[in-house]
C-alpha cells in the first residue's frame, strides 16, 4: 500500500524539492544519529576486523614444520581459520545477523545488545575478508627478504613485525579502504536486528510520513557524502605514505649538490 500511494504521488507531480527539504528539517535529528550509528560500526568493525585479518593472515603464512606435534597443530589450526573464512565469505551478512543475533538468543539464552552484536558482526565478516588481502599482501613481498631475515637469525613473527608487514601493509591500504567503503554501505542490512543505523532510521521516517521516495532519497545523498568523504581522506593518506613524486636520492652524505647542477658544473669546465 504504501509503495502505491508512493506511486500515485509521483504521478501528481508531488515528489518535490519542498517535500525533501522539509522532511530534512523535520527529521534532521533521526538522520543525523542514523549516520553516526552507521560510522560508528563500520569504523569500529573495520579496525576489529583489520586487527583479526591480520592476526591470521600471519599464522596462515607460518612454514609448515617438518614433523613432530607442532606440525599437526598448525594443520589443526589451517583448518580451523580456512572453514572460518569460508563460512564467513560465502554466506550474506544479512543472514550471518540472524543467525548470530536471533541464535544466540534462541539456542543459548544469550540476550546480546543490539550495537554489539552490529560490531561483532561486521568484525567477524571483514576479518574473514582481510584475512585473505592480508595474506596477498605478504605472498605478494619478495622471498629473499624472508630468506634475507632468516639469515640473520629472525623468527617469522620478527620478520613480519620488523620487514614484511610494514610493506605488505601499504601494499594492501586500497583494498583495506574500501573494505571501510563497503561496510558503510552494508550496515543497512543491520536493520533486521533492529539496529538504529541510517537505513532504520531512514524507514522510520518514510513510515510516519509516507514519503518513501523523498526520505530514501536523502538517505541515498547521506551514504554517498560519507562514502565520498571517507574515500578522498583515504587517498591523501596514500599518497602522504607514497611520499613526492619526483626526489633525487643523494650518493652519499658528503654529496650537497644536486645531480643537475654537478653536470652543469662539468659542462662549463670543459667549455
Amino acid at each position: 500500500m504504501h509503495f502505491v500511494h508512493s506511486v500515485l504521488l509521483f504521478k501528481e507531480g508531488k515528489m518535490s524539492f519542498e517535500w525533501v527539504v522539509k522532511i530534512i528539517l523535520e527529521n534532521w535529528s533521526m538522520f543525523l544519529r542514523g549516520a553516526g550509528m552507521t560510522l560508528l560500526i563500520a569504523m569500529v568493525g573495520t579496525i576489529l576486523g583489520f586487527i583479526i585479518g591480520l592476526l591470521i593472515g600471519v599464522i596462515r603464512t607460518i612454514p609448515m614444520y617438518e614433523h613432530g606435534i607442532k606440525r599437526y597443530l598448525l594443520k589443526f589450526i589451517n583448518i580451523i581459520l580456512s572453514v572460518y573464512i569460508e563460512v564467513f565469505r560465502g554466506t550474506p551478512m544479512i543472514v550471518q545477523a540472524m543467525v548470530i543475533y536471533y541464535g544466540s538468543a534462541q539456542a543459548f539464552g544469550i540476550d546480546m545488545n543490539r550495537l554489539f552484536a552490529a560490531i561483532f558482526i561486521v568484525s567477524i565478516n571483514t576479518g574473514a575478508y582481510m584475512s585473505e588481502i592480508i595474506r596477498g599482501g605478504i605472498v605478494s613481498i619478495d622471498k629473499g627478504q624472508f630468506e634475507a631475515a632468516e639469515a640473520i637469525g629472525m623468527n617469522h613473527f620478527q620478520t613480519m613485525i620488523n620487514v614484511v608487514l610494514p610493506q605488505a601493509i601499504r601494499n594492501i591500504l586500497p583494498a583495506t579502504g574500501n573494505e571501510f567503503v563497503i561496510n558503510i554501505k552494508d550496515t543497512s542490512v543491520l536493520n533486521v536486528i533492529s539496529v538504529s543505523e541510517l537505513f532504520f532510521q531512514t524507514k522510520s521516517v518514510a513510515g510516519n510520513n509516507f514519503r518513501y521516495f523523498d526520505s530514501f532519497f536523502v538517505a541515498c545523498i547521506l551514504y554517498f557524502v560519507m562514502t565520498f568523504t571517507v574515500t578522498r581522506i583515504l587517498r591523501l593518506i596514500e599518497k602522504k605514505i607514497d611520499g613526492p613524486e619526483n626526489y633525487i636520492m643523494y650518493a652519499n652524505q658528503m654529496q650537497v649538490e644536486k645531480p643537475e647542477d654537478m653536470m652543469n658544473k662539468a659542462k662549463g669546465e670543459n667549455w
